[in-house]
């Protein structure tokens, strides 16, 4: 079976830093692939490298089957690439539904009328509400993005990557900033969009990750140094030694 991702020989060097060491990596279809490891890792700019924000100095990514190690963000994104990020980006002065309409339009090739009054256009506000009821916000249509909650915000912006109808979604640390009733109500989220799209997830929240991953990656000072399933990852003395610390475990 073709993955979805396919990275290969992946190098990124900053001056004389390796932040990126030959890395090799994949995503099945409908695969959550969690991607782990330390601060300073190398989990961001391993995305950004993946979504074209990068430019990696050697080696190559395959989406489908597909080079596209040379093609630019926006290229990436209308074959079926997205991401979420760290610290959420949207449109804080508008509706929550005008910020999903907006990649809906980008989506379809549209005017890209992005000022314009989208709930008056009933085949793309009914395609957008159907991304926020897929998200928990349905009922926030309406809402200015700048009166939502952190947690609202977060899922906001993963409606905002679906409504491009990826066949990847990037997800760069979802859980970051959520309190413990959020971080559940977003793995149960998650989990139930596995069957539509296929996930790489960077997390520190490890509970979230052994209850969502159905492979995971330990990447350290920008070498992937283990894959394999939770209990692998979980029993691997060198990730252990090489994430935690000698003699703690991940739990």
């Amino acid at each position: 079976m073709t993955p979805v991702l396919n990275v290969q020989g992946m190098v990124k060097r900053f001056g004389g830093l390796l932040a990126t060491d030959h890395v090799d990596l994949t995503v099945k279809p409908g695969e959550i692939h969690a991607l782990i490891g330390p601060n300073g890792a190398g989990k961001t700019t391993l995305i950004s490298q993946l979504m074209g924000e990068l430019r990696q100095n050697e080696g190559t990514i395959e989406l489908d089957g597909v080079p596209i190690t040379t093609l630019p963000t926006a290229r990436r994104v209308s074959m079926g690439l997205a991401r979420t990020f760290q610290i959420t980006c949207l449109l804080p002065d508008y509706t929550v539904l005008d910020n999903v309409a907006i990649a809906v339009q980008v989506r379809q090739g549209h005017s890209f009328r992005f000022w314009g009054n989208v709930r008056h256009e009933h085949q793309l506000g009914e395609s957008a509400r159907g991304f926020l009821d897929a998200a928990g916000l349905g009922d926030r249509a309406g809402e200015l993005v700048a009166n939502l909650s952190h947690g609202e915000q977060k899922q906001l912006e993963l409606a905002v990557a679906l409504a491009t109808k990826p066949r990847l979604l990037l997800l760069d640390e979802p859980m970051a900033g959520l309190g413990h009733v959020e971080s559940q109500q977003m793995i149960e989220m998650l989990r139930g969009l596995r069957s539509q799209v296929s996930m790489l997830l960077v997390e520190h929240d490890m509970e979230a990750v052994f209850a969502l991953a159905d492979r995971i990656s330990v990447l350290v000072y920008g070498r992937i140094i283990a894959t394999g399933t939770v209990d692998e990852i979980r029993d691997n003395p060198e990730v252990r030694t090489a994430y935690l610390g000698e003699g703690d475990e991940l739990c």
